[in-house]
């Protein structure tokens, strides 16, 4: 009865909490991320939220590379970083993975908890190269008079290049959390000519665009393009082309929308539903494998 009680009251005080956020206009920041009415709050009262952390070791860390450009596709300038490997030369060729960051980050906060150069620093990875940059809030796809994606493809990429990252035959990567993993998928399915790899974590998958426009009213510019940029439909565009891993929790509220993207993704790619939350506990946890997995795809 203690328990029941409990959780009638946290539930009772989240729809009163989520009542007033939609009187200060910040409902719809809220619902973009996952946190409907007491659906957190039960979730960590029952422990589902809890994710045992994987242990992970570091070998040297090496460079860094920090800039910005004006990017002609977003209008703007945009800043970058470019974590290394330890005894990496300028000019020497390594794979390249585009890491993009979730709703409300940037360039530097775009991995949970760790930074570029770490990244590619735990123990075990082979040699790579990883780079983060802003995109912006339009969940990556192009809006009008900005194109998070035209900016990764068309600028991004090709200064990577030209420093030996990513060069020769396929081999760039895709990785991102939550509107990032969304963003990886949709640079996958756009560009499998150039993506060779790619590793969504929690990625925000909404599966139309009425569920999209109720979330986030700015995640699309348009019905058309959510039908254009929508990861579930153009799945099949991953086939014998693209290796793909996609992780989730059972009590992340964009776990239906990753279950439908799940089945239609073809055969042989990696899904990894398990225990946790859209939070970082779990992005965290899935770093690790998720970064295996596009070093042995891109090797």
């Amino acid at each position: 009865m203690p328990n029941v009680t409990s959780r009638r009251r946290l539930l009772t005080s989240a729809v009163a909490c989520l009542a007033v956020a939609a009187a200060g206009g910040t409902a719809v920041e809220l619902v973009s991320h996952g946190v409907l009415p007491g659906k957190a709050e039960l979730d960590r009262l029952d422990g589902a939220c809890a994710v045992s952390g994987r242990d992970v070791t570091f070998g040297k860390i090496g460079p860094s590379v920090t800039g910005s450009f004006h990017s002609a596709a977003r209008g703007r300038v945009v800043g970058y970083e470019i974590g290394l490997p330890a005894g990496y030369q300028a000019g020497d060729e390594l794979p390249l993975v585009v890491m993009l960051h979730g709703f409300g980050a940037d360039h530097r906060d775009a991995l949970a908890g760790l930074t570029p150069a770490q990244a590619v620093a735990i123990a075990g990875r082979r040699p790579m190269a990883l780079v983060t940059v802003d995109g912006g809030n339009g969940y990556w796809n192009p809006h009008p008079g900005d194109d998070p994606m035209g900016m990764l493809v068309d600028e991004l990429i090709p200064r990577c290049q030209r420093l030996g990252l990513g060069t020769g035959a396929r081999r760039v990567g895709a990785m991102g959390i939550s509107m990032g993993g969304y963003g990886a998928l949709l640079l996958a399915e756009k560009h499998p000519s150039l993506v060779r790899a790619v590793a969504a974590i929690s990625p925000a998958v909404w599966t139309s665009y009425d569920q999209a426009r109720a979330a986030n009213a700015g995640a699309y510019a348009s019905a058309a393009g959510f039908a254009a940029c929508d990861v579930v439909t153009h799945a099949s565009a991953l086939a014998g082309r693209v290796a793909v891993r996609v992780a989730a929790g059972y009590g992340d509220p964009f776990y239906p929308g990753v279950q439908a993207l799940a089945a239609a993704l073809p055969p042989g790619a990696v899904v990894d539903f398990g225990k946790g939350c859209h939070d970082g506990s779990f992005f965290a946890s899935q770093q690790p494998a998720s970064l295996k997995f596009l070093s042995e795809s891109l090797a």
